[in-house]
């Protein structure tokens, strides 16, 4: 999924073509899961409005892994649908975030594995902070034991996957994992990693550059 903006990066570029270790955020994530299975079908949901920028960006930077490109939505969801119509109803599905350029070859290969023996694998990380739920002018604690921070890629068997994505678009939809439990199937959640992380604001872009530099080093 790439059809992000630059709003709260405060970019005039959209995030997920900001340059991360000398080339565009979108391509690392892309380059994950070549490098996990080279024959996997790699659906890139865009907006329609960003193919010909990208297609320069690929160019310029000899980015010759291949792709489908998919009409990105107006909502995720939309995104998520539209690129599903390249999906046949018999395999395994990764949605990923374009902008969690991190991902390794050890989460994605975990949560494909569980997603073959148990319908779908969501990678989850524990909530270290304290957490509080506010109402206007009132707040109250949260139990941080029972919390999930949920990262991506949410891993499924696609026939799943297609039916859920059948029914009518709610505000609930939040991610595949809620939109697949909305069709009644159980979310199964697996270990996330702290260093998949997001690119949402401009340090989230930094860490991401200083955490790359570090695995290198490694």
């Amino acid at each position: 999924m790439a059809g992000g903006s630059g709003n709260r990066m405060s970019s005039a570029i959209p995030k997920q073509f900001l340059s991360l270790a000398g080339k565009p955020v979108l391509m690392h994530s892309i380059k994950a899961f070549h490098e996990y299975d080279p024959l996997l079908k790699i659906i890139v949901a865009l907006p329609q409005s960003l193919f010909s920028a990208w297609e320069t960006l690929c160019k310029e930077h000899v980015f010759e892994l291949p792709h489908i490109l998919a009409n990105g939505g107006r909502m995720r969801f939309d995104s998520v649908k539209n690129a599903l119509s390249f999906v046949s109803a018999d395999g395994i599905v990764a949605v990923h975030d374009g902008v969690r350029p991190l991902v390794s070859q050890s989460l994605i290969s975990r949560a494909y594995d569980h997603a073959a023996l148990n319908g779908n694998a969501i990678p989850f990380t524990p909530v270290t902070d304290s957490v509080r739920e506010s109402y206007g002018n009132i707040n109250q604690p949260l139990n941080r034991i029972n919390l999930r921070l949920i990262q991506t890629p949410q891993v499924f068997h696609s026939s799943l996957l297609l039916e859920a994505y059948a029914l009518d678009y709610s505000d609930r939809f939040t991610d595949d994992a809620s939109v697949i439990e909305a069709a009644g199937v159980p979310i199964n959640l697996i270990p996330g990693e702290p260093y998949n992380i997001k690119i949402t604001f401009p340090e989230d872009l930094a860490i991401a550059e200083a955490l790359l530099k570090y695995s290198q080093a490694g």
